[in-house]
């Protein structure tokens, strides 16, 4: 096996950053959604307000936990170049694989929430459709 250099652990930043920026857009746009549908709710007690409400609730979750083991994965990746600056590769390996091992399962919460979204939507387009 080749040696783990700060750069292998490093090459993560920039697409880990750019992941985040999605998970945040994403977190921002189910915010005013939570937003709208309140106010919806409060004008008119819909049950079907309350299956889209409990439907983000969801999404919502799965975007906080996407952003939680993105954010750990990260962190591990900065423990990853500390240990191989005080020479501790052995470490390293592990740890580096661990943070790998969070941004997969990361990626895996985001195709679930990306799979509860396009749910939500098809029963928007077969309203349309049916009228």
């Amino acid at each position: 096996m080749e040696q783990l250099t700060l750069t292998t652990p490093a090459l993560l930043f920039s697409a880990i950053s750019l992941i985040m920026l999605a998970y945040t857009n994403r977190f921002l746009a189910y915010a005013a959604t939570i937003r709208s549908l309140h106010d919806k709710y409060i004008q008119n007690k819909d049950s079907v307000l309350i299956a889209q409400i409990e439907n983000i609730k969801r999404r919502l979750y799965l975007t906080r936990s996407m952003q939680i083991l993105g954010i750990s994965s990260l962190l591990l990746c900065v423990l990853t170049m500390f240990l191989i600056y005080i020479e501790q590769h052995t470490v390293a390996v592990w740890v580096f694989g661990v943070a790998l091992l969070l941004l997969i399962a990361s990626l895996a919460f985001l195709i679930l929430e990306i799979q509860i979204s396009v749910k939500a939507l098809e029963h928007h387009i077969s309203d349309i459709e049916g009228k």
